[in-house]
Parts: C-alpha cells; structure tokens; sequence
C-alpha cells in the first residue's frame, strides 16, 4: 500500500472525510445521470481508496445504495409522473420480487465466500456490468436495445 493510500484510510485522518465527500459526489453525479445508484461506482472505491475489505465493502455499499435510490426516486417523479410508472406495475412488483429474493440469496453467498472469491465475483460482475452499458444498446436506433426481453 502506498503512502497516500495509508493516509488517507488512516481512521484519524481528516482528509479520508474530505476524499470520502468528494468522491460520494461524484459519484451520486454519475449514478444520477446513468439512472443508477452508483453502487457500481461506489464499490470498486470503498475497497481500493477506502480500504474496505470485500464483504464489509458490500454492505457498506448497499447501505448507502438504499439510502440514495430512495432519495433518488422523490426527484425521478418530477420528471416520470408516478402514474407512467404504475402503467407498468408488473414489470415493477415482479422485478422488485426477484430482486428482493435475489438479494436474500446473493447476500447469503456473500458471506459464505472467501475473501479472495468474493473479489473476483465482484470484478467479474462489474466487467459485465461496464460492457452491458458500452455495447446493451444499438446507438443508430436510441430507443431500441440490442437484447430484448419477453416484454
């Protein structure tokens, strides 16, 4: 670990404060545009700038995760009326329940896994997660992703 890097996740620094406001803010900026909570960018921080270890990273990260996308959505309906969204209740009720099981499961994996498991579980997620957005969409045709569902 680098100098810097020591400093700046030394619990008595004040700087480690400074780093973690800026980098929250940029990171709520980023996942504001993209419509994401910023986990995905939030994560690969918490354990390389903030020197978390991977499941201790996790948890931290899906804490504040809650805590943004809650927020997030009281000004997403400023722009997406409520009423649009309920058009597609389904969709939502039945993603919200595989999500919410697969959150019961995925957490459980988590901390079943060894440390260094976990670490590449989350790298190879975050790969996948980074080439589903540069290449999930045909960019000739905006409206029209690459791979369609069932819907």
């Amino acid at each position: 670990m680098t100098d810097g890097v020591q400093a700046l996740t030394a619990t008595n620094n004040p700087w480690r404060m400074v780093a973690a406001l800026i980098t929250g803010a940029v990171i709520g900026i980023l996942g504001g545009l993209i419509g994401l909570g910023g986990a995905e960018f939030r994560l690969p921080l918490l354990i390389t700038v903030f020197a978390f270890v991977a499941l201790e990273a996790v948890i931290v990260n899906k804490a504040i995760s809650i805590i943004v996308v809650a927020s997030a959505l009281v000004f997403r309906t400023k722009t997406i009326p409520v009423e649009i969204l309920l058009q597609h209740w389904p969709i939502v009720v039945n993603l919200l329940a595989g999500s919410l099981i697969g959150a019961w499961v995925g957490a459980d994996w988590a901390s079943r896994l060894a440390a260094t498991t976990l670490y590449r579980v989350i790298a190879v997620l975050l790969v996948l997660i980074a080439l589903l957005l540069a290449f999930g969409h045909n960019p000739s045709v905006p409206t029209q992703p690459i791979a369609q569902g069932a819907a």
